[in-house]
């Protein structure tokens, strides 16, 4: 996993899941069959886990019998066939309002905090990527930052918006002087002075979302940067590159749920027509 840069939240998700699985396990790992997978899937629905979280543990499984095959060279059958994989729902992601934002930027009281969600409401980077974000990847002149730890490792350069930016020198001008590349630090505790981990953010938007009364978690934040974008007119091919999605695919999905560009596409086109065509004379309706 390390020759495939993922990164270390990644590696750690890759192995939990795998231990579950191997723990399990009621036959030596060599003589796993198919009908084994069948049945930890079934276990695991019966756990209630939804289909996203199973497929990725299949993820790991097969990944891991592929090394087993291919660096131990063990002869053996890969027993995650095609086919397992359980279909998943296409939800449309949840954006939040414009009062919902208002209401959780208006209960945040520290630097730190505020430059890290603002990073993924105008910036677009996720949780991950800010948890990892380095001194030496911002450019401060340019008012850019070199991403460098998204999903496999593919390089994007984000920009920052005079807010953003505001915020994050706001908060390196209290930032602690030390030897730690990485930006976010925790305040205080034990671990004062670490870098601030994933979990660790995910529970201060957690903190910051009981307190103002609007559940909003850090991929809301992206998904309301990237739809705020396509409402105004981004092209979709920009947004897909500022969010760092491989497959334009998935960048598309945020064009299913911007009923507001929908509209106002509709309106402007339509008055056209008529401006062409005319209007349709009166109708005779009796009732």
């Amino acid at each position: 996993m390390k020759r495939r840069n993922y990164t270390s939240h990644t590696r750690k998700n890759y192995l939990n899941r795998l231990q579950h699985y191997l723990i399990w396990l009621p036959v030596e790992v060599e003589a796993a069959t198919s009908d084994h997978i069948k049945e930890f899937i079934d276990l695991q629905l019966d756990r209630r886990l939804n289909p996203q979280t199973i497929n990725g543990h299949l993820i790991a499984i097969r990944s891991f019998y592929r090394y087993l095959q291919d660096e131990e060279q063990l002869q053996i059958d890969n027993p995650v066939i095609p086919g397992l994989s359980l279909r998943l729902p296409n939800p449309l992601p949840r954006f939040l309002q414009d009062s919902e934002v208002r209401a959780f930027f208006g209960v945040i009281t520290k630097r730190r905090d505020l430059a890290i969600f603002m990073l993924m409401l105008r910036a677009g980077l996720r949780v991950e990527e800010v948890a990892t974000l380095t001194l030496g990847a911002v450019d401060h002149r340019r008012s850019q930052i070199m991403v460098r730890s998204g999903k496999g490792a593919k390089d994007r350069l984000v920009y920052l918006y005079e807010d953003v930016a505001d915020a994050l020198a706001a908060y390196l001008e209290l930032r602690p002087e030390t030897d730690e590349p990485r930006i976010f630090l925790v305040e205080k505790g034990i671990y004062k002075g670490q870098p601030l981990s994933v979990r660790g953010i995910q529970k201060r938007a957690e903190y910051y979302s009981e307190k103002c009364g609007v559940h909003v978690s850090c991929h809301q934040l992206r998904h309301t940067m990237a739809t705020d974008l396509l409402n105004v007119g981004a092209d979709i091919a920009t947004i897909q590159y500022l969010l760092g999605h491989s497959r334009i695919t998935t960048t598309l999905r945020y064009a299913r749920l911007s009923n507001q560009r929908a509209r106002m596409d509709f309106y402007q086109s339509m008055d056209k027509v008529v401006e062409v065509k005319g209007n349709l004379p009166s109708f005779n309706v009796l009732w």
